[in-house]
């Protein structure tokens, strides 16, 4: 039986359509909001740049650039790690799928928990896949930008080159650091990811329950980029 708009647009209940919708006009719009608020007032991601330009200027500086390599190979590691966890969730999400009406079924029992059809179940994990496919994306691509800055460091001209004016410090640290800022803003995206996902999963009690984590996941985000104390310290 082909499925038509129709029927995929009555197979959830109109607050389901709306709490859906509502999260990822959350999710986009905290995005974007982020990315201008960063402009007139500095995030944790755009105060950590500040940090990244600075550590390149240094590295123009220094004759040997071990431990320049070795903080990049400790940077790489984080990205390289969710991936594979996101790997590993999304393989038992799939699994998942595939015993959905018994795990619809466990659901179920939960108390507050919504009485779904195994259909409607199965979508919601979809949903949540669907999440984690897009934070495996970014952390791979934000693994991959890291390696283009080691490549960038290791291929910089020797500290006598920039003293002698055959080479411009800041142009080199600008490319570098821009480099590294968004291999920072990738693995950045994929951890908001992770953050949005556990908004999904109060999907799976209640739309309220999902509307509700993520408006509270999107209040952690802005109080974490833009009001923690960490973001105070490197200000200061």
């Amino acid at each position: 039986m082909a499925v038509t708009p129709l029927k995929i647009l009555t197979l959830l209940p109109w607050p389901d359509w709306l709490a859906l919708a509502g999260f990822f006009v959350a999710w986009i719009g905290y995005a974007v909001f982020a990315r201008r608020r960063s402009v007139s007032s500095m995030s944790l991601l755009a105060t950590t740049n500040h940090y990244r330009h600075l550590w390149m200027v240094q590295t123009t500086w220094r004759d040997v650039r071990v431990v320049d390599g070795v903080v990049l190979q400790n940077l790489s590691t984080s990205p390289s790690f969710f991936a594979s966890t996101t790997i590993l969730i999304i393989g038992g999400l799939l699994a998942l799928l595939g015993t959905s009406e018994r795990a619809n079924a466990l659901v179920q029992e939960i108390p507050f928990a919504a009485r779904t059809s195994a259909a409607v179940f199965d979508f919601k994990l979809l949903v949540l896949t669907g999440v984690f496919v897009y934070a495996f994306f970014r952390f791979t691509w934000s693994l991959r930008q890291y390696t283009f800055g080691a490549l960038m460091v290791a291929a910089a001209p020797d500290f006598r080159v920039f003293e002698r004016g055959e080479a411009s410090r800041e142009e080199f640290a600008d490319r570098a650091g821009r480099v590294l800022g968004l291999a920072a803003e990738s693995f950045n995206d994929g951890l908001r990811a992770y953050y949005m996902s556990f908004a999904v999963i109060g999907w799976f009690f209640s739309p309220l329950v999902f509307a509700v984590g993520s408006a509270g996941v999107v209040y952690v985000l802005f109080q974490r980029e833009f009001q923690s104390e960490v973001l105070a310290v490197l200000k200061s």
